[in-house]
């Protein structure tokens, strides 16, 4: 693994586009080519009205929820999120977010080295 100590603003953030995206932004702050051996750091960014898809995958993550004010949908749940929530989804639970604010939401998500 290589040492990275860099300013967030110099991590380049590219649109999500995959089936069922809407305005969700994300930044890879420690993944593959930082050669991480067992977990990555993304940054999400997700605008007013826009989501995740509704999806699985085999494998946990754990978000941080660094400002503003969304859904986190867990199986077909709904909970509130905002600055400072925690969550943990389990793997192979459906889960999806939601910007249900006027401001972005912004969040961290941690998770297994997969591959991209």
């Amino acid at each position: 693994m290589k040492a990275k100590i860099v300013d967030f603003s110099e991590v380049v953030e590219s649109k999500v586009e995959i089936e069922g995206a809407k305005d969700v932004y994300i930044r890879w702050l420690v993944a593959e080519d930082d050669e991480a051996p067992n977990f990555y750091l993304r940054h999400f960014r997700i605008s007013e009205n826009g989501h995740t898809p509704y999806h699985k995958h085999n494998y946990e993550h754990e978000v941080f929820v660094l400002s503003g004010e969304g859904i986190a949908v867990l199986e077909d749940k709904e909970y509130p999120i905002k600055g400072g929530s925690v969550l943990s989804v389990p793997p192979n639970a459906m889960h999806q977010f939601k910007n249900n604010s006027k401001s972005d939401i912004r969040f961290l998500c941690i998770i297994p080295k997969i591959p991209i």
